[in-house]
């Protein structure tokens, strides 16, 4: 099957080999630049294409191929009369398969340090042209993106008839990558993604959400639900998508979004400056805990919630030793995150062949500048910038008569920063190095508080309490006066806050207002 290619490659890896049974089928190759140097290196014949337009590379190798006897050939209908006459006018060659991948611009800006005219000259121009132009004559001309597809595409070629479907399903391919390009391209150049103003104008009119298929899943949250995993295509070392694995079995879909909860939750005590444990069950904290060392930390995050840690996931932002490495190993766990894990403790946790360990770059933000967060609906989707919570009482004002100790400020500091990541309507009971009662998607708050209560138990007394939304009723103050809590951390805001701070002030409790809700659904 004679014809012509156009072949330009950023990726050459499997190039050579794919261009030698090109020419073993009857094509002649057209290239630029480096790809021709290859060709010819590896002895195939190759026209460059400044040789084929007539025209050389100018502007540092911006301009290549943008030119009428390359997009003319690649555009020309060949069942069109007219289109023939003026390509035998005009000395076209119709051009038969493309072969284009693009600049790396993804792994540019994922570069540590990238400057922005590193990250511009990264932005193809003159392949995605190639590409759509073969993409929109697939009828004729056959666009391929992917090395992957090299082999089926000369077991086509081989058998002298390539189909309707085949060349369909390449040319969507094309596009589907081109628009994935395009996107990453425009939210670089757009900068931060959540606008600071809330006016409608400032979000942009399309939105785009770009992935990258990372890895199958057996299944999703249940046996009969499909699943995959895709990966945000300028996804850093601090994220889950490019946790690295040690050990253990595939991560599951339920694993996933569980250890990205723990790592969410884990990040957002990086002010504490100390070190921090969380333990994670169906995407809620049942345990967080902080000390002088991660031994200690993971101590008090255990002791919150013995019974619920069991099948959890655990993540812990210092290296685990050998001696935590140990204590981890008592108990059943799915996964444990850390930074970095001691050989020595490797060697404890490898005898737990199915427990995972992943490790997670910390010294990276977890969330970018202007990152957003969307959630899908029947026919469509909804966006909001993260939830960034402020755990400083700098910010927050006293209702009651009594303000906080230092001490308790201190405690409703570290419940004010959980409950931010408890589904609502959520309650929180801690002192200043623990959670003691977590009380989680309830569909009132005094309920939620009657739960977080109980599983505190004693412990509650001389304790804090943190409420992701104001209280609509004094009944949660008064449940948590009956527990003995000392002090309480909410948004405030609701038309019922005298009747709130009323019931504090006959407890003797104090209470802060922080104006800034969290509600997690």
């Amino acid at each position: 099957m004679a014809g012509l290619a156009l072949v330009s490659v950023y990726e050459k890896e499997g190039i050579v080999p794919f261009c030698e049974a090109l020419r073993e089928l009857g094509f002649d190759i057209l290239s630029t630049g480096g790809t021709a140097r290859l060709l010819e290196q590896s002895g195939i014949p190759v026209t460059p294409i400044e040789e084929h337009t007539g025209f050389p590379e100018i502007l540092d190798g911006r301009v290549k191929t943008l030119h009428p006897r390359v997009h003319g050939g690649l555009l020309a209908r060949r069942d069109v009369p007219e289109h023939v006459e003026q390509m035998k006018k005009h000395g076209l060659k119709a051009i038969d398969l493309v072969v284009v991948n693009l600049y790396p611009f993804a792994k540019t800006i994922a570069r540590e340090g990238v400057t922005d005219d590193e990250a511009i000259e990264m932005i193809d121009i003159g392949g995605p042209a190639m590409l759509r132009s073969a993409a929109k004559n697939h009828e004729f001309v056959l666009p391929v993106i992917d090395p992957a597809d090299y082999p089926r595409v000369l077991e086509a070629l081989r058998q002298g008839e390539v189909s309707r479907e085949f060349r369909r399903e390449l040319a969507a391919k094309v596009f589907r990558t081109l628009s994935r390009y395009d996107a990453l391209v425009a939210d670089y150049l757009a900068g931060d993604l959540a606008p600071e103003a809330k006016g409608e104008d400032e979000w942009p009119q399309v939105f785009h959400v770009t992935g990258v298929a990372k890895q199958a899943l057996r299944y999703g949250e249940n046996p009969h639900q499909r699943a995959h995993f895709y990966m945000e295509p300028n996804a850093t070392k601090a994220t889950i998508a490019r946790a690295e694995q040690l050990q253990g079995k595939e991560l599951s879909y339920n694993n996933i979004q569980d250890a990205d909860s723990a790592l969410q939750i884990l990040r957002a005590f990086d002010d504490f400056g100390e070190p921090i444990a969380v333990a994670v069950k169906h995407m809620n904290p049942c345990g967080i805990g902080r000390g002088s060392t991660l031994f200690e930390a993971f101590d008090q995050a255990y002791e919150a919630d013995p019974v619920s840690i069991f099948g959890g996931i655990v993540a812990l932002n210092r290296e685990v030793d050998r001696r935590l490495a140990e204590r981890l190993a008592g108990i059943f766990l799915e996964i444990i995150i850390a930074p970095t894990f001691a050989e020595e403790a490797r060697e404890v946790l490898a005898k737990k062949k199915n427990l995972r360990l992943l490790t997670v770059d910390m010294s990276q933000p977890v969330w970018p500048s202007g990152a957003v967060t969307f959630r899908r609906v029947t026919g469509g989707f909804l966006v909001q910038s993260v939830d960034h919570a402020s755990a400083d009482p700098n910010d927050w004002r006293v209702v009651t008569k009594r303000a906080p100790t230092d001490a308790e400020y201190e405690a409703l500091r570290f419940a004010w920063r959980a409950v931010q990541f408890v589904k609502s309507n959520a309650i929180v009971v801690a002192d200043a190095q623990k959670t003691l009662g977590i009380g989680a998607g309830q569909m009132n708050r005094v309920g939620a508080a009657e739960i977080a209560l109980k599983q505190a138990g004693a412990r509650a007394k001389g304790a804090v309490l943190a409420s992701d939304a104001f209280f609509p009723m004094r009944d949660t103050v008064e449940a948590a006066a009956r527990a003995g809590i000392a002090a309480i951390v909410q948004p405030g805001g609701s038309i019922r806050d005298e009747d709130s701070i009323a019931a504090a002030d006959e407890a003797g409790i104090a209470m802060v207002f922080t104006g800034e809700r969290h509600f997690l659904h």
